[in-house]
């Protein structure tokens, strides 16, 4: 008879029964009581009643009475942990039990019980087990490490059992290993900061090792393990793709999808150029397209998963488009993600072959899967120039069908398809203008209307069709209604004759009868732009658009790259990140793919400064976007004008008008207004006259803003750090550092292409600084920007730019433009790059200086650890432009007096404290005096870099 007979009953007073039966002497009596206990217990009954009689029952020796009394303890044990305690002396004897099984079943047991007050019982017990003869109870209890770990981790540390933990990697059974790698990776996960699993290549060596030979399970530990693993260079890179390779033919997909993890992972650091990269190429594409044959729901799972591999390296799957087209009986969720992934293989080779299937799907009788395929047919035509005329074709053969929902997508599409290919389709728009009627979702409308709007001086009737949308203005959405303002004010600036009320009427619907503060705020400025100056509001509503780009649906790239590292888990499902969906204590740790190694091309991943770079060069002081607004906006990112240098006039700081002028130059005063792409630059803002001087004084002429040119010197050049990283800039990182050479400064940047399309049409602009720093020349990239290229570029800069004061005062905010859009970033200067080669005083006029500036001005400053004599320390800043005026000896220590000045003209006085020969002290002490003492703490800074590198 089957077990169901102990579900059945519903007998009152069952648990006195009960008890009568477990306190029985016949063994098969107890054995069906324990049953019925467990069997109230999975239906969800209280049996903790019976705690003390069903512990009794655990003095027994057979095994399957043991298992069922042990499954009772684990889910009593919390509710009950005074009685639980009474069990540990069984769990002691059992741990000793000459039957394998049952040592592993009572460490296992162990592990489940998570009460605080028995823990310290069974450390000893699982120390022995730990160490078992038998590999079966080793690899049990070798999981127990990890579950204690997560009750009391203080415990497991203090016991040493990380380190035993850490020596079962080394075991001869392949089973030990993997569930010592799993707890060891589970420990380490809920902290980051432990370095636990110190991979070495002999410790990766066993793992493979033992990869061939373990269970599926213990196989996929083992590969997540070696993915967290960075190989020191790419020939250990290469090695261990050859051995994980034959995993990808597993029947589990777990593991194939583990095995790719690592191969997609390791192949950043393999150079394309290797025979190698290609064949593991060819090699990844089958056992993906495999995946696809499983039941629907671990094909989505293959299918997120693929979405991501071909966005990283669409290459691998290039070839096999077919396996992606849609079958009829496949679920709607497995249909889209393959639409998805037809459209990123989409290529000019198969484009055919695509369009021929998309048109076929838009005849479904699904309406979601329809409106995907019609939404993917522009797509391509975005994607794929030489197919453009193609998809609009086929868009205007839907369109003739009549159906709804089918039209109004294809007017969106349309839409998108205007944007990125301007007056080449215009023609299509009377087809377009017939169905107007038939729309009735918000996003067509307001599509139907962007194009009315935009090309109103080829519609005649324009004026109608918009009057028609606006008489039911108050019903629309948001989207229309914002949609419907601007089209109107675009007809208006285009036909201002024709359409007066027509824009009056709206901009009273936008801005009296209606309570979104979008569409209000918008009408306002739209009013205003009229009211004062129309020639203005042409050019702001009318400017030209940016062409749009294919890749607005890409995964940012440092994004992918962090999802690569997570094929195969839940984050690959849901395209984001496991910080994004994970709750509570753990520490979620961010994944990057491994920096290429010098011998293939592509520059570091954003994630890793470069080596050496101190850990201050990359500041966080990027502003606020509001801060940015006054003079980022104003910004003219064309060639920078180089001129003489600026009046100055006597300004206070907190009196510069943020906007610099900028709402003047956007009302259009210029003879040429805001004309084409070019922005205005705004009119030079005042330049304050000093930074504190007293205007009196002999230093008067703080920003006299020359700078001397003087002999070659080679002043000490930061490492390049990371400036823009690819995820902020959609895929353009930017590093770079600043040096001083023969009297003049450069920025040397170093620009990366981590985004999918070319980059083109670069431009850069400082805003106003402390020290007036500007470009001296265009930027300029001679050649495209091309996917996963880099770029050197050494921009000469000059310091006649205009001026305001930063905090800090070495602070330099830049706007860098390419095709795709205008990016910010802040970045701090070393103050030495502007230290100039005519900063030498003579004496006399250092020691009237000295005495000259106040003494609240002195700041002092120590340089710890720099054991230089006073020859070594004068040179090396003498070749960073900090010039010894003069050198004594008082009391046995070495006097340096020196000099430096800054190319805005103010002097640094300096003195040097340094005791000669006194291995314990090595300490310098610094004084500095300036008219400007804000700078003294730079200057320092400037200092302790040069002499420290």
């Amino acid at each position: 008879m089957t077990d169901s007979k102990y579900f059945t009953t519903t007998k009152k007073g069952e648990i006195f029964e009960l008890k009568a039966e477990l306190n029985s002497d016949k063994k098969e009596k107890k054995k069906e009581a324990v049953k019925k206990v467990i069997a109230s217990m999975t239906v969800g009954k209280d049996v903790s009643a019976l705690f003390p009689d069903v512990v009794n029952c655990m003095q027994t020796d057979n095994l399957e009475l043991k298992k069922l009394v042990y499954l009772y303890l684990m889910n009593y044990a919390k509710s009950q942990p005074d009685m639980a305690i009474m069990a540990v002396n069984t769990f002691v004897k059992d741990c000793e039990d000459p039957n394998p099984l049952i040592r592993a079943l009572a460490v296992r047991t162990m592990g489940c019980i998570r009460v605080d007050k028995i823990t310290e019982y069974l450390c000893e017990p699982l120390r022995k087990c730990l160490k078992d003869e038998d590999p079966y109870v080793r690899k049990t209890a070798a999981v127990c490490v990890a579950k204690l770990h997560d009750i009391n981790a203080q415990l497991v540390e203090d016991q040493g059992f990380l380190d035993t933990l850490k020596d079962l990697i080394s075991d001869s059974n392949p089973m030990v290993v993997a569930n010592a790698v799993a707890a060891l990776s589970e420990i380490a996960e809920s902290h980051p900061s432990s370095n636990l699993l110190d991979l070495n290549p002999q410790s990766i060596n066993k793992l493979l090792t033992a990869l061939n030979e373990c269970t599926e399970w213990g196989q996929i530990f083992i590969l997540d393990c070696l993915a967290n693993y960075t190989p020191k260079d790419d020939r250990e890179a290469q090695s261990i793709c050859e051995r994980v390779t034959p995993r990808l033919s597993h029947a589990n997909s777990a593991v194939v999808l583990s095995a790719v993890k690592v191969l997609m992972k390791f192949m950043e650091m393999l150079s394309k150029d290797l025979d190698y990269y290609g064949t593991l190429l060819k090699k990844l594409a089958p056992p993906l397209v495999t995946l696809l044959s499983a039941e629907p729901e671990l094909q989505y799972v293959a299918l997120r998963n693929i979405n991501l591999i071909v966005q990283k390296r669409p290459e691998i799957l290039k070839h096999e488009m077919k396996v992606f087209f849609v079958k009829y009986n496949d679920p709607i969720y497995v249909k889209l993600e393959k639409l998805d992934i037809m459209i990123r293989l989409a290529s000019q080779a198969n484009i055919a072959q695509v369009l021929a299937e998309l048109k076929e799907y838009a005849t479904e009788v699904d309406v979601d899967f329809v409106r995907k395929a019609v939404r993917a047919i522009g797509r391509c035509a975005i994607k794929v120039e030489q197919s453009a005329e193609r998809c609009v074709s086929t868009l205007l053969d839907l369109i003739q069908t009549k159906v709804n929902y089918v039209v109004q997508e294809a007017i969106v599409v349309i839409k998108d398809i205007f944007r990125k290919y301007p007056n080449k389709y215009e023609s299509v728009i009377a087809t377009l203008c017939e169905n107007l009627d038939s729309l009735d979702e918000p996003e067509a409308r307001a599509a139907m209307i962007w194009i009315v709007g935009e090309y109103a001086e080829r519609i005649d009737n324009a004026d109608e069709l918009l009057e028609s949308f606006l008489e039911g203005f108050h019903d629309e959405s948001t989207q229309v209604q914002l949609q419907l303002l601007t089209g109107i004010v675009k007809l208006f600036l285009k036909k201002p004759t024709e359409t007066q009320e027509l824009v009056q009427q709206v901009l009273s619907l936008a801005t009296q009868d209606s309570d979104n503060p979008d569409l209000r705020d918008r009408g306002y400025i739209y009013w205003r732009l009229l009211s004062t100056d129309p020639v203005a509001a042409k050019e702001v509503v009318l400017a030209e658009k940016p062409l749009i780009s294919e890749e607005t649906d890409l995964i940012e790239p440092t994004l992918l790259d962090e999802l690569i590292c997570y094929i195969g888990t839940l984050a690959s499902v849901y395209h984001k990140p496991p910080s994004a969906f994970v709750e509570g204590g753990r520490g979620v740790v961010h994944k990057s793919l491994p920096p290429r190694t010098a011998s293939s091309e592509s520059a570091e991943s954003p994630e890793t400064a470069p080596a050496g770079a101190p850990p201050g060069e990359q500041p966080d002081v990027i502003p606020a976007q509001g801060d940015l607004l006054g003079d980022l906006l104003n910004l003219d990112l064309g060639p920078p004008v180089s001129g003489p240098p600026l009046t100055t006039s006597s300004v206070q700081m907190g009196a510069v008008d943020l906007l610099g002028g900028g709402l003047d130059s956007l009302m259009g005063d210029e003879p040429e207004g805001i004309g084409g792409t070019n922005f205005v630059a705004p009119p030079t803002a005042a330049v304050p006259a000093s930074l504190g001087a007293p205007i009196g004084s002999g230093l008067s002429d703080l920003f006299d803003l020359t700078s001397g040119v003087g002999t070659l010197s080679g002043s000490y050049v930061a490492p390049k750090a990371v400036w823009l990283p690819a995820m902020k800039a959609k895929g353009l990182e930017i590093s770079g550092t600043f040096t001083r050479q023969v009297g003049s400064i450069s920025m040397d940047l170093q620009l990366t292409n981590k985004a999918l399309q070319v980059m083109t049409d670069f431009a850069i602009q400082f805003n106003r600084n402390s020290f007036g720093l500007a470009p001296a020349a265009p930027l300029q990239v001679h050649a495209p920007l091309s996917p996963n290229q880099t770029v050197e570029i050494s921009l000469p800069l000059s310091t006649v730019g205009s001026v305001m004061k930063m905090e800090p005062l070495n602070n330099l905010q830049v706007a860098v433009k390419n095709n795709i859009d205008v990016f910010y970033f802040s970045t701090l200067y070393p103050l030495h790059i502007l230290f100039v080669e005519d900063g030498k005083m003579d004496r006399q006029m250092f020691l009237a200086t000295w005495k000259d500036i106040p003494n609240e001005n002195e700041a002092q400053f120590q340089i710890r650890d720099c054991p230089l004599n006073a020859e070594a320390v004068s040179s090396k800043l003498q070749s960073s432009n900090i010039f010894t005026v003069a050198k004594r000896n008082v009391e046995g220590q070495d006097m340096l007096y020196q000099s430096l000045k800054l190319t805005n003209g103010i002097w640094v006085l300096a003195e040097l404290r340094i005791q000669p020969g006194n291995p314990s002290c090595t300490d310098l002490e610094l004084s500095l005096k300036c008219r400007a003492p804000e700078v003294s703490q730079h200057v320092y800074q400037a200092y302790e870099t040069i002499l420290k590198n």
